[in-house]
């Protein structure tokens, strides 16, 4: 169905091809998953199934992808529209009406279906994705993750041979991405549809992949194989991977279900570890909150720090040091009682919430909770309709942007919202005068946190994962206390979101205080101190990571599934018990 035949592209202007050697075949009615590290040509790979590349982005490509019997070399987009479905990595680049129900109908319009065959599709759209709900919604007051299947769905219904997914995903809640990829799965068992899809979060949908494509670094020719085999040797992988490389299991399980099969030796090397480590110490004591298997405690994110404020801020990133002591904050940002309402909606409703100093907190919750609606009232981008929320003593709604800045920044789902200039180095230029900070500091930034990026590259043309980097630059050069992300890993691969964390860690043992809204169970059980839950607008949960993530069938990490009922939350907690 798809055939990828010794393919090169090279855009303008660029020194080096984005891919080379490419050269593959997808079958009809496989579902065919492409991976690999941030930036190595995965959307570009996508982009030329469908026609995008090179006939909308330009550059020049070598070799010959075909479809369905059709040459993209000699097929525009628009030839191909009725074999191919594409949804990219944003999902409000890819909307051209203003609600749910004309969003799912304009394809199929723009094919001249019969209006029947149209009104029919549009329904059974609706249910498979659990938008019957928001039919009549304009898309400017959805979520994040409702755009996504908005996205999704409009694609769908035209019934294509050919899917073609870039992260469909990444701004999913957990119950919603299985909800999708279970639609995916039927298309391709039931209805015979190609799927070829990108995605960063391997631990959602590697057990789905009839073949993994593997791009393993920039230029680099394909590794194609079955999962478990590509996995074997991938730089990148998902954290059950991640813990039967640890243990040494052979063939790697891909599903939480076969490593528990597989985790009894596991668990006992744990329980014999943490037992020998309390006897060393001497001075652990079991309590009520202290978990217990087998009449051994296990610790539960042991080896986390719990936020403190230190008495002196530290040198981070190689910047200059503050000139002098910090006094001790109290409370970095406090919301009691807020309630908003947007377009006839109530997003929030009576939500308190305290931040203090050196605090990592995850605020978590299906799609349309409130999480982003919290976010912006905390940067002053939403007004409460009821309550109060104030950052560093000042109320944001109502603070200057030049004076607020210093208090609180924030990195939207979008981060390219935040990008305007022409050059990664005009925007790094414009970051320091707008924070005034020296010259070069958000440089320095985007260095450690993305290295490669070259100056004069264009950030319109950066990956998500990049175009994140440039942004959470862009924020952090003002060092603001309040530190806030939106989906901060959507684009990242597994290496680009441990850099993330080891950026936010650091910042965090500064002293300021992080707050993010995440889908991502891994990330939040990696580094936060606190999860939020939050549903229909309200807090529903407010604890400690390991209390509320163990006791969530849904927001449980993979780590924890596989070795309950002890209680860990990530790999790299199993690997120093171990060592």
């Amino acid at each position: 169905m798809i055939r990828f035949e010794e393919v090169g592209v090279t855009y303008d202007g660029a020194a080096r091809p984005t891919v080379t050697g490419v050269d593959f075949e997808v079958p009809e009615g496989e579902l065919v998953l492409l991976a690999g590290p941030s930036g190595v040509g995965k959307s570009t790979v996508l982009g030329a199934v469908s026609g995008l590349v090179p006939h909308f982005t330009g550059g020049t490509l070598r070799g010959r992808v075909t479809v369905a019997g059709r040459d993209t070399r000699t097929h525009r987009p628009r030839h191909l529209a009725d074999v191919v479905g594409t949804v990219g990595q944003d999902p409000l680049a890819h909307f051209v009406t203003d609600t749910v129900e004309d969003e799912l109908a304009y394809g199929m319009e723009s094919l001249g279906l019969a209006p029947e065959v149209m009104r029919r599709r549009v329904e059974e759209t609706l249910d498979l994705l659990g938008l019957a709900g928001l039919r009549g919604r304009p898309i400017a007051t959805l979520s994040g993750g409702q755009r996504q299947r908005v996205a999704i769905g409009s694609v769908l219904t035209p019934h294509p041979r050919v899917l073609v997914l870039d992260e469909p995903t990444s701004a999913l809640d957990p119950a919603a991405a299985e909800e999708v990829l279970a639609v995916v799965q039927r298309l391709v068992h039931d209805l015979g549809t190609t799927v070829l899809m990108a995605e960063h979060r391997l631990e959602r949908v590697i057990q789905y992949a009839d073949r993994v494509v593997l791009l393993p670094a920039p230029g680099a020719a394909p590794v194609v194989g079955p999962p478990a085999e590509v996995m074997a040797v991938s730089p990148v992988f998902p954290p059950v991977v991640d813990l039967g490389r640890l243990a040494g299991w052979s063939p790697l399980p891909l599903t939480v279900r076969d490593a528990r099969r597989r985790a009894d030796g596991l668990r006992a090397r744990l329980s014999d570890a943490t037992a020998t480590a309390t006897a060393t110490a001497g001075t652990a004591t079991v309590t009520s909150e202290t978990p217990v298997t087998a009449g051994v405690p296990v610790p539960a994110q042991s080896r986390r720090p719990a936020p403190a404020v230190p008495a002196a801020r530290r040198p981070f990133f190689r910047r200059r040091s503050s000139p002098g002591p910090v006094p001790p904050v109290t409370r970095v940002a406090e919301v009691r009682g807020l309630s908003v309402r947007r377009d006839g909606v109530h997003a929030l409703r009576r939500v308190d919430l305290t931040v203090t100093p050196g605090e990592t907190v995850a605020l978590m919750g299906r799609n349309g909770a409130g999480k982003s609606t919290l976010l912006g009232s905390l940067v002053g981008l939403v007004a409460p309709g009821a309550g109060t929320v104030t950052v560093g003593g000042a109320v944001p709604h109502r603070t200057p942007p030049r004076e607020l800045v210093r208090k609180v920044g924030l990195v939207p789902q979008e981060p390219r919202d935040l990008l305007y200039a022409d050059t990664v180095t005009a925007e790094c230029a414009a970051a320091d005068r707008d924070a005034g900070a020296a010259p070069g500091t958000c440089r320095v930034l985007v260095s450690e946190l993305l290295p490669g990026i070259a100056d004069d590259t264009h950030p319109r043309d950066l990956s998500e994962g990049q175009c994140l980097a440039l942004a959470l630059a862009v924020v952090l050069t003002a060092r603001p206390p309040l530190l806030l992300l939106d989906e901060p890993t959507r684009g990242l691969d597994y290496a680009a979101k441990g850099r993330l964390v080891a950026v936010l860690r650091g910042l965090a043992a500064e002293g300021h205080a992080i707050v993010l809204a995440t889908h991502d169970v891994e990330l939040a059980a990696e580094l936060a101190h606190r999860v939020v839950l939050l549903a229909e607008g309200e807090v529903i949960a407010d604890g400690p990571t390991a209390e509320i993530v163990v006791s969530s069938p849904s927001f449980a990490p993979q780590v924890t599934k596989i070795l309950a009922p002890q209680r860990w939350l990530t790999v790299s907690e199993v690997r120093e018990a171990l060592a």
